[in-house]
C-alpha cells in the first residue's frame, strides 16, 4: 500500500473516530451544552480550512478574502432555502439543493474574481482577496429582495420601497441579512461534509492536476517552461477552493439561522488563515485539528476573560517561532499529507 494511501486512510479514521467518542460523549450525558454548541462551528471552520489550505498550501497565493465565498455560499444557501421550503418537505433533499446552489455561485464567483485576481502574487493578491471579501459584503449589505403573492420585489439601498402583502416574505432584507432560516445542518452532516471533502481534495491534489498546481507553488518559471498553463491550472485551484468554502458557508447558515453580511468580516478571513498556519500548510489532516483549537479555546477559556486573547496571541507566536510549519505539518515542503 503506498504511503499516501495509508495517510489517506488514517485521516479518515481519525474523523471517524473522534465523531465515535463525541457521539457516545453526547449520548451519556458528558458533554456540556457548551461544547455542544461548538461542533458544527468546528466542522465548519475545518471545511473553510481545507478550501482556504488548497490555495495557501497547495497553490501557493495568500487569499485573506475567504470569508467572502463563505458569504457567498451562506447567503446564497440560505436564500434557496428560504424560496423553497415550502416547496420542499424533505429536510435532506432541501439542505442538499441548498449547499448545490452556494456551490454553484462560488463556483461562479470564483471564476469570475480569478481570471483578473490571479494574474498578481504576493502581497498584491492578498490586498485584492482582502478587497473581494469587503465588496461581497457591502454589495448584500444594500441588498433587498422579498417575495409575495405577486412575485418578487427587488430593491438597493432603500428596503422601504418595497411593500409586501400580508404572506410576503423577506429574503434578502439589506443589512439585516436573512432570519428564520430553517435548521438543517448537525454535527453528524457535518462530519459526512468534512470526509466527502477530504476525499474529493485528497484525489484531487494527488491527480496530474494537482500536482501541476504544485508545481506552480514549488517553481513557476520551471512549470511554465514545461508547458503548464499556469493561468488555467491556478483559476481551477481557485474554483475549487471557493466551492470548498461556499460549503462551510452554507453548513453555517443552516445552524444558526441567523445571518448578516457583517458575520462575515476580516476578522473571519484572519481566523480561517490562522486556522491553516496552525494547522500546517500543504496538510489537509492539520485543518480540522487547528480548527478545533482556535474555535473551542477562546470559549473554553472564557473563565480566563482579562487574558484568553492574551494567551491566544501568545499560543500562535510560539508556534511561529518553535514550529512554523505547523502542527501537523512536514518541515520538508514535500511530501504531503
Amino acid at each position: 500500500m503506498k504511503k499516501s494511501t495509508k495517510d489517506h486512510i488514517i485521516t479518515f479514521a481519525m474523523v471517524i473516530v473522534v465523531y465515535i467518542i463525541v457521539q457516545t460523549m453526547i449520548t451519556t450525558g458528558n458533554m456540556s451544552s457548551l461544547m455542544q454548541g461548538l461542533l458544527v462551528p468546528m466542522c465548519t471552520y475545518s471545511i473553510v480550512a481545507i478550501g482556504l489550505n488548497l490555495c495557501v498550501g497547495y497553490l501557493g497565493e495568500l487569499s485573506i478574502g475567504h470569508a467572502g465565498f463563505m458569504c457567498v455560499g451562506a447567503f446564497s444557501s440560505a436564500f434557496c432555502t428560504k424560496l423553497l421550503q415550502d416547496s420542499i418537505q424533505n429536510e435532506v433533499v432541501l439542505f442538499l439543493i441548498a449547499i448545490a446552489v452556494g456551490t454553484i455561485a462560488a463556483a461562479f464567483f470564483g471564476f469570475l474574481i480569478g481570471i483578473p485576481v490571479l494574474r498578481l502574487r504576493g502581497d498584491y493578491l492578498a490586498i485584492v482577496t482582502l478587497a473581494f471579501g469587503e465588496i461581497i459584503k457591502n454589495v448584500i449589505n444594500v441588498l433587498y429582495i422579498a417575495k409575495d403573492e405577486n412575485g418578487f420585489h427587488f430593491a438597493i439601498s432603500d428596503g422601504n420601497k418595497i411593500e409586501l402583502s400580508e404572506d410576503g416574505i423577506w429574503l434578502i432584507n439589506g443589512a439585516k441579512g436573512i432570519a428564520k432560516i430553517p435548521h438543517l445542518s448537525s454535527f453528524t452532516a457535518g462530519v459526512i461534509m468534512i470526509l466527502v471533502i477530504l476525499f474529493i481534495v485528497y484525489n484531487f491534489v494527488n491527480s496530474r492536476t494537482g500536482r501541476a498546481i504544485m508545481s506552480i507553488r514549488d517553481n513557476r518559471i520551471a512549470a511554465e517552461s514545461i508547458g503548464i498553463n499556469i493561468t488555467k491550472y491556478k483559476i481551477l485551484a481557485f474554483v475549487v477552493s471557493a466551492m470548498i468554502c461556499a460549503l462551510g458557508g452554507a453548513l453555517y447558515s443552516s445552524l444558526i439561522g441567523y445571518i448578516d453580511p457583517n458575520t462575515f468580516n476580516f476578522d473571519v478571513s484572519t481566523l480561517i488563515l490562522s486556522i491553516v498556519i496552525l494547522g500546517g500548510m500543504g496538510t489537509l489532516r492539520g485543518m480540522y485539528v487547528g480548527a478545533i483549537v482556535l474555535v473551542a479555546f477562546p470559549e473554553v477559556s472564557r473563565s480566563l476573560m482579562k487574558y484568553r486573547f492574551v494567551l491566544y496571541g501568545v499560543i500562535l507566536v510560539l508556534m511561529m517561532r518553535f514550529r512554523p510549519e505547523g502542527l501537523l505539518g512536514w518541515k520538508s515542503s514535500l511530501p504531503y499529507k
